[in-house]
């Protein structure tokens, strides 16, 4: 096969397969006597494993799992799968923590938080933040704290810490600030119940996406790597162990 062939069944380009190949996401590659690359369905099923793997470990780890497998280095390959499933696993007990704080926190009208406002330093105590990082979500237009007419010092009202607590717990969960503001905007306009639950909702959904898209992943590379211990038996060679053969070359 062409690279315009492997690339045809996923829409892609040749090009961009020929970008994959040097990036050792496939075994090594054949070439004609004109110096063409050429594949075969060992080639195919590697391009379908990585566009898999992609999906539920991210570019990047789907490329040193490739990579991992390509070399016969499958302690590693194994390695990178099993950091993804941690950082998932992970991620859901952040979400069952954060789903519990926030059903607490919102259920709890800020008027209620007690207590005189509060100060930059003992918000940022209260919390166990840095002051700074107070400052960092107000430039975000997460909190908006009122200012002392004396002093000019921010004051941090009720609903300003009710906020800033939401803030801490997505922070938690990886949230970059500008979606925070954002979930945080969406809570003050609908009052707060039904935000939370589509936010909670749309998180949930996310990993079992992610996670259908893992088992996907595996069940591509055990097809792959059962097509490499075929093409080894049957040329003889040893089957793929932990040691490293020569480097892929294009």
């Amino acid at each position: 096969m062409r690279p315009v062939d492997l690339a045809r069944e996923h829409g892609l380009s040749a090009q961009a397969i020929r970008n994959y190949d040097d990036a050792g996401i496939f075994p090594p590659t054949g070439r004609t006597e004109a110096g063409y690359r050429y594949y075969t369905p060992l080639h195919a099923q590697a391009l379908r494993t990585f566009l898999t793997l992609r999906r539920g470990h991210g570019h990047r780890r789907a490329t040193d799992i490739m990579r991992a497998v390509n070399r016969h280095d499958t302690e590693s390959a194994y390695r990178l799968i099993d950091a993804t499933h941690v950082e998932v696993l992970a991620e859901r007990d952040t979400r069952t923590e954060v789903a519990t704080v926030l059903g607490g926190l919102t259920a709890t009208a800020p008027a209620s938080v007690p207590g005189a406002p509060l100060t930059v330093g003992e918000l940022a105590r209260r919390l166990g933040v840095h002051a700074a990082t107070l400052r960092a979500w107000e430039s975000q237009g997460i909190l908006r704290p009122e200012r002392d007419r004396a002093t000019g010092y921010r004051m941090f009202g009720a609903e300003s810490v009710h906020d800033a607590e939401i803030a801490r717990q997505l922070r938690r969960g990886g949230y970059p600030l500008r979606q925070v503001a954002r979930f945080l905007a969406s809570l003050r306009d609908a009052g707060g119940a039904d935000a939370l639950s589509r936010f909670l909702d749309s998180w949930q959904a996310r990993l079992a996406v992610r996670s259908r898209d893992l088992l996907a992943g595996a069940g591509t590379l055990d097809a792959y790597l059962s097509l490499l211990d075929h093409a080894a038996a049957s040329s003889g060679a040893a089957a793929p162990s932990d040691s490293a053969p020569p480097p892929h070359t294009g």
